[in-house]
């Protein structure tokens, strides 16, 4: 049988430690001013342009289409993934404090603004059992 524990960790678990521990945290997780677009309920980023036309585009399912605009926000991601899946939040945080206030204030879980969990219920035990992480 296999473990997971910091799967059954909560966000504020982890922000916790983090803030207990003093922990340097890449600046992806705080608020920046970016291009996002809304799909299937939740604001995604923009992908870079693709310049290298001899390959295919990396992004090409996750570039807004003409029905969906493009917003310049503040905002932060909650939990990382790829581009098609990783969905923004409205956030001024900009320090580890802000997040914990935040992340106590919420009532959506991180993985509610993951794209590729509303798939099924059991994405994420899904994803485990098949050697993801």
């Amino acid at each position: 049988m296999r473990v997971f524990p910091l799967s059954n960790w909560t966000e504020m678990d982890v922000w916790e430690y983090i803030q207990r521990e003093k922990l340097e945290v890449p600046s992806i997780y705080f608020s920046h001013t970016r291009e996002c677009f809304r799909r299937g309920g939740q604001w995604l980023p923009v992908p870079p342009a693709h310049a290298d036309t001899t390959r295919p585009d990396p992004y090409a399912g996750a570039r807004p289409t003409a029905k969906e605009p493009v917003k310049k926000m503040v905002c932060r991601v909650r939990t990382i993934a790829d581009m098609i899946s990783t969905g923004m939040i409205d956030s001024p945080a900009s320090t580890v404090d802000d997040i914990i206030r935040e992340v106590a204030a919420a009532r959506v879980t991180e993985r509610g603004t993951r794209a590729d969990d509303k798939a099924s219920e059991a994405a994420m035990e899904d994803r485990k059992k098949a050697g993801y992480f």
